[in-house]
């Protein structure tokens, strides 16, 4: 009797283990696949790392490729060297491979002079083997603001309309205008427009005093912060 209740309980929480096995699988399965973030300053290289631990993939196939489509780099082991055909232009001669580490299975690659438009989503994948291999990567690529500049655009009975201007930057700053003791006053609404994924901002104030204003450009992405000064006289100060 006590042997059958024993097997009759462990039949019971048999499911709810199973359950158990297969809700945790599915999470450890979903954050495997979580891209990996890498950010980089403009203008340096970055490594994108992708790797089948010890295997030898000297004679096989990998490719990599940005959002899905354009290719980055392939290399195919069976014709024993790099294979750039269909290469986007945007990484021709800027890419390359660790060919002492390939017997390590080291398929990192090596992305030179980096620029804001090679942020993106990259793929390494291993289309022949059983199952297919892909590891995902995401690159940030960031440009700090320049000092911002500014210009006096007009004077009159309002005061003087003053412009700062902080173009081709990555990610998009926050621009404000501030007195002679650092505080923020009044501006218009901001303009902004991106290309290439870069972002231009430009900002106006109307000052009716004789002082000196700063107009700062702050990236709290990366920590960032620069100003630029101008002195504003008025009538019988001369500008």
């Amino acid at each position: 009797m006590f042997d059958l209740q024993v097997t009759q309980t462990a039949m019971e929480l048999l499911p709810l283990v199973c359950v158990s096995l297969l809700t945790w699988s599915g999470t450890t399965f979903a954050a495997e696949n979580e891209p990996k973030v890498i950010t980089v300053e403009e203008g340096k290289d970055v490594i994108l790392h992708c790797s089948l631990s010890t295997e030898d993939i000297t004679l096989k196939l990998f490719e990599w490729k940005k959002d899905g489509q354009r290719r980055v780099y392939l290399y195919d082991g069976s014709l024993h060297h790099d294979f750039i055909r269909g290469q986007d232009p945007q990484f021709i001669g800027r890419v390359s491979h660790f060919p002492d580490e390939l017997k390590s299975g080291n398929a990192s690659i090596t992305i030179k002079s980096t620029k804001v438009a090679d942020s993106g989503n990259y793929t390494c994948e291993f289309p022949d083997l059983q199952p297919e291999q892909i590891f995902h990567i995401k690159l940030v690529v960031v440009g700090a603001a320049p000092e911002p500049s500014i210009t006096i655009l007009d004077e009159t009975k309002e005061g003087v309309l003053l412009q700062c201007a902080v173009r081709g930057v990555y990610p998009k700053p926050e621009v404000e205008w501030q007195d002679s003791e650092g505080k923020i006053i009044p501006a218009e609404d901001p303009q902004v427009s991106e290309r290439g994924g870069r972002f231009d901002v430009i900002l106006r104030t109307t000052v009716n005093k004789a002082s000196r204003f700063r107009c700062v450009a702050t990236q709290k992405e990366i920590s960032h912060t620069i100003h630029a000064e101008t002195y504003v006289p008025f009538k019988g100060e001369g500008l």
